[in-house]
């Protein structure tokens, strides 16, 4: 069927390698390479240049990749359609979510998601903020998770599904912990833990700590929140994480919350969608719902 070669191309191109490609549609290599061949037999042009390390398209894998897009998109639109005669909701959904919702949200909502449309297929992307949004505006995901502002004017940003409290942290040993609360001062010259550049969780710190004057005496960076609690918990520094990260250290004693006095750690979590996507499928507006209507035990 000529859908299921179009997906093998679309794959290719956004994975820039057969091999992940073939892994994400479940085929051997040799088989998406044989759709691919198929394909350029058929327009009787090159595709795709290939190298041992990545795919780039031709000027003509372009216009066939903008136009595999939109055949995709209807024929999902046409099937919805159809499935929906017979009172069922189908068709697949691509999701973003930054670390935060992708690890700790976003897996309770999968779950009663999937009991209740059971013929929806979710294929699942975790990344930092910067990274989801790019993916939402590249069409590559129907809909973005993420936490805290999104600087991307094409983007259309939902009110908050859900609010997420932030807690500054400290190994239960350190200073800061023996105190009831602190004073923004006692934070100068402090060592700090924070994730990379582009995560939510480090711009909330970073705009904290900039809002607040507070001299950093040294600083380490971690591309994921597990990585920064670890480095925390091991007596490396200081750090601004979710609860919903260190829940379970803060309940066994291994971490320690520290108040702020007159400062509120709190941040909203987003849905992000692209202002002109190439479809709104039923089953997205269903997934934005449930969003809307979780909550989290």
């Amino acid at each position: 069927m000529v859908v299921d070669t179009l997906k093998v191309f679309v794959a290719v191109v956004e994975q820039s390698n057969f091999s992940r490609a073939a892994e994400l549609l479940n085929l051997s290599q040799p088989g998406v390479s044989l759709h691919i061949r198929n394909l350029e037999n058929e327009f009787g042009v090159k595709l795709i240049h290939r190298s041992s390390k990545h795919v780039k398209m031709t000027e003509a894998g372009e216009i066939l990749y903008k136009k595999a897009k939109q055949m995709l998109a209807l024929y999902e639109s046409a099937k919805e359609e159809i499935f929906l005669l017979r009172d069922e909701v189908t068709g697949t959904i691509k999701v973003g979510a930054s670390f935060t919702i992708g690890e700790y949200i976003l897996p309770h909502v999968l779950a009663e998601f999937a009991k209740q449309y059971p013929h929806i297929d979710l294929n699942v992307t975790i990344a930092n903020t910067e990274e989801i949004a790019r993916g939402v505006h590249s069409n590559e995901l129907d809909i973005g998770l993420v936490e805290g502002e999104v600087d991307f004017p094409e983007l259309v940003v939902q009110p908050p599904f859900m609010e997420d409290q932030m807690v500054l942290v400290a190994q239960a040993h350190h200073p800061l912990c023996s105190r009831k609360s602190i004073e923004l001062s006692a934070l100068h010259d402090q060592v700090w833990v924070m994730r990379e550049s582009g995560s939510g969780t480090r711009a909330f710190s970073d705009q904290f700590i900039a809002e607040s004057a507070i001299r950093v005496k040294r600083s380490f960076v971690f591309n994921s929140s597990q990585g920064v609690k670890e480095a925390v918990a091991a007596g490396l520094g200081i750090a601004i994480l979710s609860r919903l990260v260190i829940r379970k250290e803060l309940e066994s004693g291994e971490l320690c919350s520290i108040p702020v006095k007159d400062s509120r750690f709190t941040r909203d979590f987003l849905i992000l969608q692209d202002k002109k996507p190439a479809a709104e499928t039923m089953a997205v507006k269903m997934f934005v719902q449930k969003l809307k209507q979780f909550k989290m035990t």
